[in-house]
């Protein structure tokens, strides 16, 4: 697929090289020309240029910039992003006084307002559950059962294009719902990262039952 990434932070890098060696054409597009063009020489990306050039550059577009950016990038875009499947991996998160919260009101998510913002295109909440480092990392070291990546959308051919970039990234997919599940999925990865920064390891709180 070719895959237009909008941004140039870690989650750009580790996703937009993880797609790049998994045989994806990746372009990168920022604000900033210079981080473009370095993070496309990094991971040996197809090109770079504009946050407008990587909204229609492909089949898929990545929105790996701040949450509280994601739904005004969206609507500046929203017409070259019409029929393209647009991926949401950020996390509406910030510190509280007993750990990580999630900065958006309750019962919203990122994802839905992405969708509100762009409703002509086909947007996917995936890939926000693990640290940028973790997409950098050779699946086989988690063990002989793949990683699941849970991810929640409204359509099936967009369902269809992350399962395929999911599934050659060496990960398992896992459907979670609608768009209107991807609060939920949000506010699993505040518990999540909560943990983490608390020392602790959250699949833990998971052990499935016994047959």
């Amino acid at each position: 697929m070719r895959i237009g990434v909008m941004g140039t932070g870690a989650m750009a890098a580790a996703l937009g090289g993880a797609w790049g060696r998994a045989g994806h054409e990746v372009f990168v597009g920022g604000r900033d020309g210079a981080a473009a063009a370095a993070l496309a020489g990094r991971i040996g990306a197809a090109g770079h240029g504009s946050p407008a050039a990587a909204a229609a550059y492909g089949e898929v577009a990545l929105l790996a910039v701040p949450a509280g950016e994601a739904p005004a990038l969206a609507r500046e875009h929203a017409a070259a992003l019409a029929g393209r499947t647009v991926v949401d991996c950020t996390n509406p998160l910030e510190p509280g006084p007993g750990g990580v919260m999630l900065s958006i009101t309750p019962g919203q998510s990122v994802a839905a307002l992405i969708g509100a913002a762009a409703p002509g295109a086909h947007v996917v909440k995936a890939f926000n559950l693990a640290h940028s480092s973790v997409w950098e990392r050779p699946v086989g070291v988690f063990g002989p059962v793949p990683p699941a990546v849970p991810f929640c959308t409204d359509d099936a051919g967009a369902a269809g294009r992350v399962v395929e970039l999911i599934t050659g990234m060496g990960w398992s997919p896992m459907p979670a719902g609608g768009l209107d599940r991807a609060a939920y999925v949000e506010a699993t990865a505040a518990f999540a990262i909560g943990v983490w920064w608390a020392g602790g390891s959250p699949r833990l709180a998971f052990p499935e039952a016994l047959a």
